[in-house]
């Protein structure tokens, strides 16, 4: 796997999805020596279960690890350090992580209460715990989610997880987006899978999950984040860590340059299980008919951000948006996806980025 890749898996069974990612991107040819020590690192917040879009589904976790037990990797550990004030603990058991490491007789290290030792991390001195900076190679398994400080949170803030609660304490008090540019200069990111099945909209903690299904492979965590960026309608600037971590060598952000492998298409399903307030609120927006997650998804995080913006008005609720394979061949006012193409205006892609869909709906209401 080349440092620009991203691969991009859609689905249900999140457990054979993320073997089949894996797989695809030859991330045990990544690693090389069956001997060596692998560290995962998921996403643990809070003790919220994953289906609050808070959390890393557990499934991805059975995933790896099988994928590396069938090809003879034994030296692995789930470590994970949730935020000041909750106990990793108990997210730990929230998020039903204790069944599956038993399973697969993998420990599990709360890194709240591991030891830790002082790095220059380019010029800023940061403290990270041992166990993980002790790995040989490290799975960074983050969600793709919004951030009520830091608009979005993915790769790179995830590591937040391998410092102590003192240094947590201390990323607030500078400001969370220069530290944490620098943190990743000595928190290691050999491999990135992200968890976007169902993130939040707005909060770290979960409430406001968008349904989307899909898996994500990345080798860089820049790249990474500038992604997650397009994805739910922001631009890299919004997030001032990106730059600040590319500048630093971290990675690139040019999402011009990366190659997107698609594993498989997207399959129609219900895309709104059990819908959050918020989004049942953006979904009267929209005429959804046989709809995939993932065009849905970014259709929501994109009406999401207009409503941020005082963008949505009642009247638009005349004409809601079409999306969904049930409108191929149908006509309608406004279209999201290749599916819609018979709409008055439609806007292609499957599925068009968050971004991409904005732009598109602001101009169609603009001239409506």
């Amino acid at each position: 796997m080349n440092r620009n890749d991203i691969y991009l898996i859609h689905g249900t069974d999140y457990l054979e999805m993320t073997k089949e990612l894996l797989e695809a991107a030859g991330l045990a040819d990544m690693i090389g020596d069956k001997g060596a020590s692998i560290g995962i690192k998921p996403n643990l917040v809070a003790a919220s279960a994953p289906s609050s879009g808070a959390t890393t589904h557990g499934e991805l976790l059975a995933g790896i690890i099988e994928y590396l037990q069938e090809r003879g990797f034994s030296r692995i550990t789930v470590m994970e350090g949730s935020w000041v004030g909750a106990d990793t603990r108990q997210a730990f058991q929230a998020a039903g992580y204790e069944p599956i490491l038993r399973r697969y007789k993998v420990p599990f290290v709360n890194l709240q209460k591991d030891s830790f030792q002082e790095y220059d991390a380019a010029g800023m001195r940061i403290k990270v715990c041992d166990t993980a900076r002790s790995v040989d190679f490290m799975i960074n398994v983050p969600v793709l989610k919004g951030h009520c400080q830091t608009t979005v949170t993915c790769a790179l803030k995830n590591n937040k997880g391998v410092i102590p609660n003192s240094e947590k304490r201390r990323f607030h008090t500078l400001g969370l987006h220069k530290p944490i540019a620098h943190l990743n200069t000595v928190a290691r990111n050999d491999f990135i899978l992200v968890d976007n099945i169902c993130g939040d909209l707005d909060f770290e903690e979960g409430g406001n999950p968008v349904s989307m299904d899909r898996v994500l492979g990345f080798a860089d965590p820049v790249l990474c984040d500038a992604f997650v960026c397009d994805t739910m309608g922001f631009s890299v600037s919004d997030v001032p860590y990106i730059k600040m971590a590319e500048n630093l060598g971290v990675g690139s952000s040019d999402l011009k340059k990366a190659k997107l492998h698609m594993l498989n298409e997207p399959s129609a399903a219900s895309v709104v299980k059990k819908p959050s307030r918020r989004v049942e609120k953006l979904s009267r927006y929209v005429h959804a008919d046989h709809a995939c997650s993932a065009c849905y998804g970014s259709l929501i995080h994109a009406l999401n951000r207009m409503d941020e913006a005082g963008l949505l008005d009642k009247k638009l609720l005349k004409n809601p948006i079409a999306i969904g394979q049930g409108w191929q061949g149908k006509t309608g006012k406004i279209g999201i996806g290749r599916c819609c193409g018979s709409c008055a205006h439609s806007l292609k892609g499957c599925p068009p980025g968050a971004g991409d869909i904005l732009e598109f709906l602001e101009t169609c209401w603009k001239d409506d």
